[in-house]
């Protein structure tokens, strides 16, 4: 693009921006933009004794209608149903994640300030802020992508934006299927405990998918509950009528009004739940979640970080020892024991797969240890000379897990063969 060009659309873009279309992206009259735009060209250009093609003109419009109805550069990489990460280092900088496998790509920012003028977008729909005093804030795109933006001097490379979409194409249990990412026998047991109301905890490194299959499993909560959904940002797209979702806040410019998870999953036992889902267990409140699931608020629905099953029961431990609470590790040992029934674990293979890679029960405490027992696993036998695809298999562990009784109770016709050991 030659100078001329680059100070046209400069010009048309601090007028759009600086007026009405700044907050106004969700119900946008796209028309109304394009001749809003071609008008301000037009006078620039008449002003200026500019001389601008056809497909030069067009090229504008098209670039800032992207821009300012938009996210500018980002908006191809948010549309292209493939892409699942976008990591912006910089005006210079664009990586994104297709297919599994992360890759630089072409795009490019004209300027910082543009980058931050696409920020500015991104923020305009939320209540939160990222500035100098503030410099970096985790927020959501409208359809549910999540997004962290953290700026200099935090940054040295400039503004980055890291956006983890909202997968769309993922809508239903046999999306998962299909994708190979579990079995149809895990998922008929995996519905069978949303059923069944049973602790189940979704762990898994970041972008592995575990809030993807939370969102798909809870599609089976039944429509006659009220259940409430407690995050940092807000990513859950429940389908049911009564769900209550709670998103945390963060404190104002004089460090006050802050309203942490811990705050709202107190709160929440007040409403009347009769399913409660964090969006991730982090800190103090995990405590909170055993001693509630414990007095009987059971059907709890979360995320946690972690690398492995008993890497979640170790994480669980360290936010509840850390938390200043005097509690003694065998007591909490039994606390997680009665409240987590299931641990599904989530892994993205060195071939970019997302796989489901343990089902574990939490099985008791024996000898002062938490017991898991693998009811389903994927074990990898190798990588395909042909293709570079990561080789394996599920294997059942032949375990029926003690809390069986559960799904008779809830009238779940559950064959005790799904578990029979094979693999």
């Amino acid at each position: 693009m030659t100078k001329d060009l680059r100070e046209v659309k400069e010009k048309i873009r601090q007028q759009l921006i600086s007026g009405e279309y700044m907050f106004t992206m969700r119900t946008m009259d796209k028309e109304k933009l394009k001749k809003d735009i071609m008008r301000s060209m037009d006078y620039i250009v008449s002003v200026e004794r500019l001389t601008l093609s056809l497909e030069e003109r067009e090229k504008i419009v098209a670039e800032l209608i992207d821009e300012v109805a938009g996210f500018g550069p980002l908006s191809n990489l948010l549309n292209d149903p493939q892409v699942s990460e976008i990591m912006v280092n910089g005006a210079n900088s664009v990586y994104a994640e297709k297919n599994g496998m992360m890759a630089l790509t072409d795009i490019k920012f004209e300027s910082n300030r543009q980058l931050l003028q696409t920020i500015e977008k991104i923020m305009a729909p939320t209540q939160r802020r990222v500035d100098e005093s503030s410099p970096y804030v985790d927020a959501s795109l409208p359809d549910g992508s999540r997004v962290n933006i953290v700026l200099p001097p935090l940054s040295l490379v400039g503004p980055v934006i890291t956006i983890r979409k909202f997968s769309r194409d993922i809508a239903t249990i046999e999306d998962l299927i299909k994708r190979d990412s579990m079995t149809e026998k895990m998922s008929k047991f995996l519905i069978a405990a949303i059923r069944a109301k049973l602790n189940i905890i979704f762990a898994g490194a970041t972008g592995v998918g575990k809030t993807t299959t939370l969102n798909v499993l809870s599609h089976y909560i039944s429509e006659g509950e009220r259940i409430i959904t407690i995050e940092d940002t807000n990513e859950l797209r429940l389908k049911q009528n009564h769900v209550v979702p709670l998103e945390a806040r963060q404190a104002n410019v004089e460090g006050k009004g802050e309203v942490t998870i811990r705050d709202l999953f107190k709160n929440s036992l007040r409403m009347r739940p009769d399913r409660i889902i964090l969006g991730e267990i982090r800190g103090s409140e995990a405590l909170d979640m055993l001693q509630a699931i414990s007095s009987g608020h059971d059907g709890a629905l979360a995320v946690l970080h972690a690398s492995s099953p008993m890497d979640v029961i170790s994480r669980i431990e360290t936010m509840i020892i850390t938390s200043n609470t005097a509690i003694p590790l065998w007591a909490i040992r039994r606390q997680i024991s009665n409240a987590v029934d299931i641990i599904v674990m989530q892994e993205q293979l060195l071939d970019g797969h997302r796989k489901i890679t343990h089902i574990t029960e939490v099985e008791g405490v024996q000898n002062d240890e938490v017991v898991l027992r693998d009811i389903f696993s994927y074990e990898i036998t190798g990588i395909s000379e042909e293709n570079k695809q990561v080789v394996g298999r599920w294997k059942t562990w032949g375990v029926v897990p003690s809390f069986y009784s559960r799904f008779k109770l809830h009238g779940l016709d559950v064959p005790e063969d799904i578990f029979h050991a094979e693999g």
